[in-house]
């Protein structure tokens, strides 16, 4: 691996620890209050995850350098699977209780 490509894979996993440190710092309660389910909170959540998981896509599984229309295809899969987590988040659809 080259030093440019090794340091640009170091820069974009910093990059990742510290946005799962702000994401973790935003969903946390900091110890004031016990666990309350907030919308704003959970969309902030789901939508940093949904900039990790295309980081970590194009960046370290090589789609970067795929052909056009996988990287449309992974752009699709990720934009359906955050849609269906904020409507099921948002619709309050869950499981029936057993």
């Amino acid at each position: 691996m080259g030093t440019n490509v090794a340091s640009r894979l170091r820069a974009v996993w910093l990059a990742l620890v510290v946005v799962t440190l702000i994401s973790r710092w935003i969903g946390s309660s900091h110890g004031h209050q016990e666990f309350r389910s907030s919308a704003p909170i959970t969309y902030a959540v789901l939508l940093i995850a949904a900039v990790k998981i295309r980081v970590i896509v194009r960046h370290f599984m090589e789609v970067r350098h795929a052909p056009d229309a996988l990287r449309r295809l992974t752009d699709g899969w990720i934009a359906l699977l955050v849609v269906a987590l904020l409507a099921i988040y948002s619709f309050k659809l869950s499981m029936p209780a057993v």
